[in-house]
């Protein structure tokens, strides 16, 4: 089970990572005062982290967001689906952020999907 679990998460942050290969930022390492990379890398941490404790409420944001689009219907048989699947999306991206957060990637420490918290709109 824990191997599944680490090779899903491998997988999904791979894909988010190639997502934002296409979207090129102006600022880089060697462009960048070391202020801003301290300031990149700051970010990056405290978004993972924030991103590794909170991951767990999008299980009710999607139920309440499908609700509130889709109906009653979807809302209670989709939305804890997609709840618990962008749980777990933020969740290990959030630890990826984390662990990586000296590495100016993807772009210039952006974060690996929009919205960067759980809590902002979509």
């Amino acid at each position: 089970m824990g191997k599944r679990l680490f090779l899903m998460g491998f997988v999904v942050i791979s894909l988010l990572c190639a997502g934002r290969l296409a979207q090129a930022d102006s600022r880089s390492i060697d462009t960048a005062s070391p202020q801003e990379v301290v300031d990149g890398m700051a970010n990056k941490l405290v978004r993972g982290v924030a991103n590794v404790g909170t991951g767990w409420l999008e299980l009710p944001k999607q139920i309440y967001m499908t609700f509130k689009e889709e109906g009653v219907v979807k809302g209670m048989t989709v939305g804890p689906l997609k709840g618990i699947g962008m749980s777990l999306v933020r969740t290990v991206s959030g630890a990826g952020e984390a662990v990586t957060f000296f590495v100016a990637y993807p772009g210039f420490y952006e974060p690996y999907f929009d919205p960067a918290y759980v809590w902002q709109k979509e």
